[in-house]
Parts: C-alpha cells; structure tokens; sequence
C-alpha cells in the first residue's frame, strides 16, 4: 500500500504473484484488482444502481495502469452520480463508434441525397449532386462523419463563399445541416457542425422588393420591352410563355412539346409531376393556355419542329437554354 492507504504498483506486483484466482484487491470506492487466472488479473467497479449491484469492467493490469484505472474510475462515478448505467452507456458509445467507423461524410451524403431524391424533381436532385461532388467530397468526404469539425465545415463552405457565388455557398451549408441531421438520426454523430458554420456567411442585404404589377398597362409595357431587347428567338419566346403563364422558369426552360395539347377546345400545358420542385404531388400540374399564347406557340412550332425541348439552346438541339438566359 501507499502512504495514503490506496494501492501502489509495487502492493499489486506481490498480489498478483501470490494471489489465487477470485482474490480481490480494493483501491477504494468500489475500484479494485481481480485476479482472473494465475499471474493475470483486472480492474473491475462495483457499484450499485437502481438498488441493484452491479460490476463494470476496466481492462486487464498492466495494460491498463493504476493511474490509468483510476481515471475511468472517477468517469463511472460520475456516470452513477447522473443515474447512467456505465456498463449500458459503453455498450451505446461502442455501437457508435462502430458504426461511425466506415461512415464517411461522402458514404452518408450519397444516402441523404438518395433519399431526398423521391421528393426533389429530378433537375434538383442533379444540380444538388453535382454540387457536394463539386464543392464537398474533395474536402471532407473521405474523412469519417463523427470527426468532421464546424471549422472543417466552414472551411469548406468559405471556399466556396469566396467564388463569389453566396447562393451556393448557402444551399450547400443548408443541404450540409440535412446530412449531419440524417447522421444524428442514424447514430453516426452526436453534434451537427454545420449549424454553428452558419457564421462564416455574411448576413444577406435587406432589400426593397420591386413593386408589383397591378394593371394591364404596367404589363403590356415590359412585354414591347422584352419583344424588342437583343435576345435569341427561343429566349424570347420562352419569356412570353413565362410571362403568359407565370409558371416557375425551371419548368420553362426544361418544357417539351408533348406536354402541350394545342388543337383541343381547351388548351392545356401539363407539367409531369417529376418536373416540380414537389414531386409528392399526387396529379400533373396543368396550365389553361390562352388563345394568343396558343396561337405564337403554333407559329413558334411551325418554325422550329415538334419534336424535343421548345426552346433548343443556340448550340445543341439536344439541350434546352438556361435558366439564366431569363433572369
């Protein structure tokens, strides 16, 4: 024994050697060294919880060290004092890490993006994939979920902040908080570092909003003004669908002939569900044309074929314009 009355290295070295299997040795507090078979013991806790006796397992001496012993020693303590099983609660933290071990932030993110799949529209769905390819993986998607730090994350999305793009720096951090949150749900990670990387972004300016149209003459005016601007002919066209329908420009740029019944006594544009931003909707989205939209789409058809997109890009018909093209 030490001069403080607990054990030394020098007491446990002469008790193992003369110790016969089941001989205890008490450190005080519950803590002490079990010999387990001849020459080998182990550290163990008793303790009593809910009324209950219970012994939790330390690690064999001297692998694990009376310094060492001690230490997870004061931690189990602490664990009780809280009403926490020690025994349960490391079976929970070795689930964890086990789990945690292979979960990469690219293996986790390729599975919330494929979940999210079934209710993004497809063209969502390929703009946000390509983004964490472009933007995520390169930095953080090797690197195991449950290590990945706010400043790892805030590094990554300041890289991007820096191409003067704040819009994908935002919904890239905004798709980063649904990855950690998936994680969390799953068990891979305990905190979600995205969250605090919202700083690293600066606050967006409060702007006026443009004030609105209210009457035929304010839209008849930015109609001649589109009409005579310096644009191609499918932006142009696509500009008076938009505007003839308020559809979202997405759906504009993206819209193929046979979505469009022309010749019945009700013309109809139908949007397949897959194409909306919501693709849990139950029905295709349809759109009542009026006659002069139909009559300019007729005419747009007879220039350029009823085959494909409405509006090919300048460069390939196999492909549709921008969406910036009309922004």
């Amino acid at each position: 024994m030490g001069s403080n009355g607990k054990l030394n290295d020098k007491a446990i070295r002469i008790f193992i050697s003369q110790g016969k299997p089941g001989a205890k040795l008490s450190d005080g507090g519950g803590l002490y060294l079990c010999v387990t078979t001849p020459g080998n013991s182990s550290w163990r806790v008793k303790y009593r919880l809910h009324g209950k006796e219970k012994v939790y397992s330390i690690g064999p001496y001297p692998l694990v060290s009376l310094a060492a012993a001690r230490v997870e020693h004061a931690e189990v303590k602490l664990l009780i004092r809280q009403g926490v099983d020690p025994v349960m609660h490391r079976r929970i933290a070795r689930v964890e890490n086990a789990a945690s071990a292979n979960a990469t932030l690219q293996s986790v993110g390729e599975e919330w993006l494929s979940m999210k799949k079934q209710e993004w529209s497809e063209g969502h769905y390929i703009k946000s994939a390509r983004a964490f390819e472009r933007d995520v993986y390169p930095s953080l998607g090797r690197l195991p979920i449950a290590n990945i730090t706010p400043a790892l994350v805030a590094g990554t999305v300041q890289a991007i902040q820096k191409r003067d793009v704040p819009e994908t720096a935002s919904r890239i951090l905004q798709h980063l908080v649904g990855v950690f949150r998936y994680a969390q749900a799953k068990g891979l990670c305990r905190d979600n570092p995205a969250l605090p990387a919202r700083e690293v972004l600066p606050r967006r300016k409060i702007t006026s909003h443009m004030p609105a149209i209210l009457n035929f003459a304010g839209l008849g005016e930015i109609l001649r003004r589109a009409q005579v601007a310096h644009m191609s002919p499918s932006v142009q066209m696509a500009h008076r669908l938009c505007a003839f329908t308020a559809a979202r420009i997405g759906n504009v740029v993206t819209a193929e002939w046979r979505e469009f019944e022309l010749e019945g006594q009700l013309p109809v544009w139908i949007i397949p569900r897959k194409k909306m931003k919501v693709t849990s909707r139950v029905l295709d989205h349809r759109i009542p044309l009026g006659q002069e939209v139909v009559e300019e789409l007729r005419r747009w058809r007879a220039l350029i074929g009823d085959k494909g997109f409405l509006f090919p890009s300048p460069r390939t018909e196999k492909n549709h314009i921008s969406r910036e093209s009309l922004c």
